[in-house]
C-alpha cells in the first residue's frame, strides 16, 4: 500500500551517482527561497545593509549544510533538509524593535548589537530542545500522540503555510502561474505533457519526474531574465520590481567573491532576559512543526514512523543546529524545511545520500559568494509556485493518516474537523493584528510574553497539536482506541517494535554500540 507512493527506499542507494548530484542539486536550490526570504525581512529591519544581507544569507546557508549533515548521520537519519524557520520571525521582531537598540542611530552598529542580542537568545533557548531531546521527554510525551491526533498536525505542516504560496507567487503572475503550471504538467504528465513521461535521454532515468524542480525554474528563471532585459517593469510600482525582476535583491553584486563563516563573526553575543524567553516559544513551535515534517518524510520516504527514541535523538540534534545558529549569527533559527520533504513525494525518491550531498552543495556555495548569490537571485514568485504544490503535497500526507483511524466515528470526525479549522483559523485571527505598530494581538507591557503568545498562536501546527493531542486523549480515550488508530500505531513506539526499524533508525559507524536505544 506505502509502496505505491515512492519507488526508491529510503537509505543510501538506489540512483546512480549523477542522478544522486543532480537530485542533490535540486534539493539546494528549492531551499534557497526560505534562506534569502527570511533574511530579505529581517536584515533590512535590524539596519543592514545589501551587503549585511548578502553574508548572513551566506551564513545561513552553510549553518544548514553543517545541521542537515548532522540530522541525516545523527538525528533522526531521514532524508530531511534542515534550514531557516518563520517560525524565528516573531521573537526576531521582538528583539529589533527592543528600545536600547533603536535608539542605535548608525545603521551598521545597530545590526551589530541587533545581531548579537539575536545570538544570545538563540544560544539559551536552543537549550529547550537540547534538554527535551537527549532526556527522552519528548519521546514520553510522543506515547500521547495517534494516527488520529498527528494527522490535523502533519497536515497543518503543510497547509498552514499557505501565506507563503499563492499570495506571494500573485506578487509577479506572468512568472508564477506559468511556473505552477509547468511543474505541475512535468511532474504530473497533463494529457498536454504526457509524451514527455516517455522521454528518457539519459538510460532508464525519467528525467521530467525526478527533476521537475530543476528543469521548471531553470525555464521560468531564463523567462524571467528576459523580462528583465527587455524592460518589462520599468515603469512599474517598486513592491512588483522587487518581486518579479532578477537583479533588484542585490545580492550578485554585494557578496563577497569568498567568505568562510565562522563562530562569534559579528562578535560575542549578549543576553537578555526577555529576549531569551521571547525566543524559547519559536524554539518550541518549530519543535512541534519538525516532529510533524519528520513524520511526513517517514511517509514518503517508505520508512517506518520514527519511534519515540529516535524522535527525541532528531530533536535533540535540532537543539544542536539552533545552537550554531547562534553561535555563528544566522539571525534565524532551524527547523525541518518543508519543500524539501514535499519534494520526496514529488521525485519519489527517499535517498539519505541525496540529502547529504545538498548540505555540500549548501557548504560549498555559501563559501563561494558571487556563485551562490547567482542561484540566490531567483525571484522568490517562482519558489511560490512550487510551494503551492509542494505544501499542499505535505498537507495530503498528514491526511492520509487518517486512513488507519474509524472516520465513520462523529468523535473522531469532530477533532479532525475543528483541529484542522482552529490551526488556520486561530493563527489568521492572530495574523491581523500583527503590523508594525501593534506587534500581534497580545500587546501587555511585557515584550516578551507579547512575542511568546503571539508566536505560539499564529503557528498552524502548533494550535492543530494543542487542539487535537488534547482532545484525542480526554475524549472517550479507553473506548475509542482501535477507531484512533492505536492498535498500528503502537508497534512503532519503541525501536525494537518493528525490525524495519534497524534498516532507517540505526546510527552509521557501530554507534549503536555505544548509545543503545532506549
Amino acid at each position: 500500500m506505502v509502496k505505491a507512493i515512492l519507488n526508491v527506499v529510503v537509505g543510501d542507494g538506489g540512483v546512480s551517482s549523477v542522478e544522486t548530484i543532480a537530485l542533490a542539486f535540486q534539493n539546494y536550490i528549492l531551499m534557497l527561497g526560505t534562506s534569502v526570504m527570511i533574511p530579505s525581512i529581517l536584515v533590512p529591519a535590524m539596519g543592514g545593509s545589501d551587503g549585511d544581507k548578502a553574508r548572513v544569507i551566506q551564513t545561513l546557508l552553510f549553518v544548514s549544510g553543517i545541521n542537515t549533515l548532522l540530522q541525516a548521520l545523527f538525528g533522526t537519519r531521514l532524508p530531511a533538509v534542515v534550514g531557516g524557520s518563520y517560525a524565528y520571525v516573531i521573537p526576531v521582531a521582538y528583539i529589533i524593535s527592543d528600545s536600547s537598540l533603536q535608539q542605535i542611530t548608525d545603521h551598521h552598529e545597530r545590526f551589530i548589537h541587533t545581531m548579537r542580542a539575536i545570538q544570545g537568545a538563540l544560544i539559551v533557548a536552543s537549550s529547550i530542545q537540547i534538554i527535551l531531546g537527549y532526556s527522552q521527554v519528548w519521546g514520553l510525551f510522543s506515547r500521547f500522540f495517534s494516527p488520529l491526533g498527528m494527522s490535523p498536525v502533519v497536515g497543518l505542516v503543510g497547509l498552514g503555510l499557505f501565506q507563503h504560496g499563492f499570495p506571494a507567487l500573485g506578487r509577479c503572475v506572468e512568472i508564477g502561474l506559468p511556473m505552477l503550471l509547468l511543474v505541475i504538467g512535468l511532474s504530473q504528465g497533463l494529457w498536454w505533457l504526457q509524451y514527455l513521461k516517455h522521454v528518457r535521454p539519459f538510460r532508464d532515468v525519467p528525467i521530467f519526474e525526478r527533476f521537475p524542480v530543476l528543469i521548471c525554474v531553470t525555464i521560468v528563471w531564463i523567462y524571467s531574465i528576459i523580462l528583465t532585459a527587455s524592460g518589462a517593469y520599468r515603469n512599474r510600482p517598486d513592491r512588483t520590481q522587487r518581486s518579479c525582476r532578477t537583479d533588484r535583491a542585490n545580492l550578485i553584486s554585494t557578496a563577497p567573491w569568498f567568505m568562510f563563516p565562522y563562530p562569534l563573526q559579528w562578535g560575542p553575543p549578549t543576553f537578555s532576559v526577555g529576549h531569551c524567553f521571547a525566543m524559547m516559544s519559536a524554539v518550541l513551535v518549530s519543535m512541534v512543526e519538525s516532529t510533524g515534517a519528520y513524520k511526513a518524510a517517514s511517509r514518503l520516504a517508505i520508512a517506518t514512523p520514527p519511534p519515540a527514541y529516535v524522535l527525541s535523538r532528531g530533536i535533540g540534534w535540532q537543539g544542536v543546529g539552533i545552537l550554531l545558529d547562534g553561535l555563528f549569527g544566522t539571525g534565524t533559527g532551524s527547523t525541518v524545511s518543508v519543500e524539501n520533504v514535499g519534494l520526496l513525494g514529488l521525485t519519489r525518491v527517499g535517498s539519505r545520500r541525496v540529502v547529504q550531498i545538498s548540505a555540500g552543495f549548501m557548504i560549498f556555495f555559501s563559501t563561494l559568494g558571487k556563485f551562490g548569490a547567482v542561484f540566490a537571485s531567483i525571484p522568490f514568485p517562482i519558489f511560490a509556485a512550487l510551494y503551492c504544490v509542494l505544501f499542499g503535497l505535505v498537507g495530503s500526507v498528514g491526511l492520509s493518516f487518517l486512513q488507519f483511524t474509524n472516520m465513520n466515528s462523529m468523535r473522531n470526525l469532530m477533532i479532525t474537523g475543528l483541529s484542522l479549522f482552529l490551526g488556520i483559523s486561530i493563527p489568521a485571527f492572530f495574523n491581523e493584528y500583527l503590523n508594525p505598530d501593534r506587534h500581534g494581538l497580545v500587546h501587555t507591557n511585557a515584550g516578551w510574553f507579547n512575542a511568546f503568545v503571539n508566536a505560539i498562536f499564529q503557528s498552524p501546527a502548533t494550535v492543530g497539536l494543542i487542539v487535537a493531542v488534547f482532545l484525542d486523549n480526554t475524549l472517550e480515550v479507553e473506548k475509542s482506541k482501535k477507531d484512533r488508530g492505536m492498535p498500528w500505531w503502537v508497534k512503532f513506539r519503541t525501536f525494537r517494535g518493528d525490525n524495519r526499524n534497524e534498516e532507517f533508525y540505526t546510527l552509521p559507524f557501530n554507534l549503536n554500540r555505544f548509545f543503545p536505544p532506549t
